[in-house]
């Protein structure tokens, strides 16, 4: 899930991105890949939270729309359950989540 605070300093929008447990079962580790880091599968690292959660904030730009997708554990994708809307995806055969900002 995620959440979206538009700044008002900066034109940006500052959004937290989260990955619960629960969602996901016991990971190591959670990469959050996509438009916004050229779909590089090992630069969105996500922080793991004491509770198995993960977290990640990226301050993007506005009036824009950015595809994504969570990489658990370096094997599974999966999507955002509160995107904005979903895209099929080129590449996995499935849809990929979409965050409007």
């Amino acid at each position: 899930m995620f959440t979206k605070q538009y700044l008002k300093t900066k034109d940006v929008c500052r959004v937290r991105f989260k990955v619960q447990k629960k969602m996901i079962g016991p990971a190591e580790t959670v990469n959050l890949v996509g438009d916004f880091n050229n779909w590089d599968e090992k630069a969105g690292a996500m922080k793991k939270l004491k509770n198995g959660d993960f977290s990640a904030v990226l301050d993007l730009k506005p009036k824009q729309s950015y595809q994504f997708r969570y990489l658990v554990d370096d094997t599974r994708w999966i999507n955002d359950e509160s995107a904005d809307v979903y895209l099929p995806s080129p590449f996995h055969g499935e849809d990929n989540s979409v965050v409007t900002i």
